[in-house]
């Protein structure tokens, strides 16, 4: 199976920078679309940031000029590098990204070969407040 692990989230003070990170880890063939979501208390989660395979990126119009998402696909590893931070954008991240990957049938011992599968981290938080 894949799992996506984030990390670095946490308080840090308006105006200030803040870099979270997100890692893939399985029996991964290629990784599509790699991106940053976030839900606030009682907000429905929302796109912040995603970038494609080839380095195309595309922001939420909030973040715009303030973060950064980047990937090292060598390392199926996602960042986003956040700054000029606000206290609206508290909240908890997650990590999402569009997967081709192999895994065994416990039963048949056969290698099966998923394509295009979304994962999902289980979330980081940011905390923006002084």
């Amino acid at each position: 199976q894949v799992q996506l692990v984030e990390s670095g989230g946490g308080l840090v003070q308006p105006g200030g920078s803040l870099l979270i990170s997100c890692a893939a880890s399985g029996d991964i063939l290629n990784i599509n679309s790699m991106g940053w979501y976030r839900q606030s208390p009682g907000e429905q989660r929302e796109l912040v940031a995603q970038i494609s395979s080839s380095g195309v990126t595309n922001y939420a119009e909030p973040v715009k000029g303030r973060f950064t998402i980047s990937r090292d696909n060598a390392k199926n590893a996602v960042r986003l590098q956040m700054n000029s931070v606000k206290r609206e954008d508290t909240a908890v991240y997650y990590c999402n990204a569009d997967v081709d990957y192999v895994d065994t049938d416990v039963q048949s011992m056969e290698r099966r070969y998923w394509y295009g599968i979304v994962h999902w981290g289980k979330g980081i938080s940011v905390t923006v407040s002084s």
